[in-house]
């Protein structure tokens, strides 16, 4: 996911001189990485642990965190304890930045892990490309965001990929013929999604409706909407404005179903939308703790509840556990952090706790995806959905 932030000039200018954030072309690397030490594999952690989209990061981290222990419990791999230096890119773009060049550079780190969102992983690639040194965000799903980074992994699905699920099944499962499109027009993330939409839509789309991050009156647009016929409506953003719109929406009477993407994941949206206004809820996740799952899938969320007092884990945190898992897998055997890169570009059918995993040559995974539906601030029903 992309959240987009403000940079300073000092931070844009230093941005600039590797590549235009979203845009980034450093694909090659001719560094010779950094060496695996004899005892450790260092893994770099660089989440949105504060600031605007923490609710992703910390999630993240806990997760990542969690894959850490157990395969440090289980003798580490190749004999290798792994050892993390963590670090908060505070949910801003240029930090991540920073972040990265001091992880690769004086941590020396074998791999990073994070950033969440997309604005942030694009601008943390060119700095972990330099030093040679793969980079797997579990959760950036900017379309487009790997093209010639040949050190970068994303771990979920792309943006496109969410907007036609959400058509599909508007279409199908709610039989929406005329939907309301309210987008965060300052999201690149919301953006792609809502581009898939309409591409993909076949209805009407009665009213096409933008906000920006920040905002928190959507009294007006919301009054435009109420007064015209359409079944759903369909918000592609993030949990801190769409609770919000959710709330003032039920608040107003208009009942109709809400559906938007994996940005309404975690307990924020609720807290936000409040747990008795959020009903007739529709959204996507990568992970269900709520549907038959797998038993690694099983054992993940056992393990997560008695490590973080009973808290549900969020895709975030499952894709986040994946990433690590993932990393280690592509550890082994490796002298330098250009193996762990040419061996992360190998991977085919890792099983990981949100399904398979196999990069394809661009370092994108298209994984299954489940269609959550929520009433009363509480996941009722989880079904798998396919584009």
């Amino acid at each position: 996911m992309k959240k987009k932030f403000a940079l300073s000039f000092v931070a844009l200018a230093s941005v600039a001189l590797l590549a235009a954030c979203g845009e980034v072309k450093s694909g090659g690397s001719n560094t010779t990485g950094t060496k695996v030490a004899d005892k450790t594999i260092k893994i770099g952690f660089n989440f949105e642990e504060t600031g605007a989209t923490a609710a992703y990061g910390t999630a993240e981290q806990k997760g990542a965190q969690l894959a850490v222990d157990e395969i440090n419990k289980a003798g580490g791999i190749d004999g290798k304890k792994l050892e993390v230096v963590d670090k908060d890119n505070k949910s801003e773009t240029a930090e991540a930045a920073s972040v990265t060049t001091n992880l690769v550079t004086q941590s020396k780190v074998n791999a990073v892990v994070g950033p969440a969102t997309s604005g942030a992983t694009a601008a943390a690639v060119p700095n972990a490309t330099k030093a040679g040194v793969p980079l797997i965000s579990p959760s950036a799903t900017q379309d487009g965001l790997t093209k010639n980074q040949e050190y970068l992994f994303i771990g979920t699905f792309q943006d496109s990929f969410q907007g036609k699920i959400i058509s599909k099944y508007v279409t199908e499962k709610l039989k929406a013929k005329k939907v309301v499109l309210y987008t965060d027009n300052s999201s690149d993330y919301a953006k792609g999604i809502a581009k898939a939409f309409r591409n993909a839509y076949k209805g009407e789309i009665v009213a096409d409706e933008k906000f920006v991050a920040g905002d928190t009156d959507f009294q007006a647009a919301l009054t435009k909407m109420k007064g015209k016929d359409f079944d759903a409506i369909i918000i592609p953003g993030y949990y801190t404005e769409a609770g919000k719109i959710v709330n003032q929406a039920r608040g107003m009477g208009i009942d109709k179903p809400i559906v938007g993407g994996d940005g309404f994941n975690g307990e924020e949206f609720v807290q936000q939308a409040t747990p008795a206004k959020a009903s007739n809820i529709y959204y996507i996740s990568g992970f269900s703790s709520t549907v038959d799952v797998s038993a690694k899938a099983k054992k993940f969320l056992e393990a997560y509840k008695a490590k973080y007092n009973n808290e549900e884990p969020s895709t975030f945190a499952a894709l986040a556990y994946d990433s690590v898992y993932l990393v280690a897998n592509a550890a082994k055997g490796a002298k330098t952090s250009v193996d762990i890169k040419d061996n992360l570009a190998k991977t085919k059918n890792f099983e990981g706790v949100t399904g398979d995993t196999s990069f394809d040559k661009n370092h994108n995974t298209v994984k299954t995806a489940f269609m959550m539906t929520m009433n009363n601030g509480k996941v009722t029903a989880a079904e798998t959905v396919k584009p």
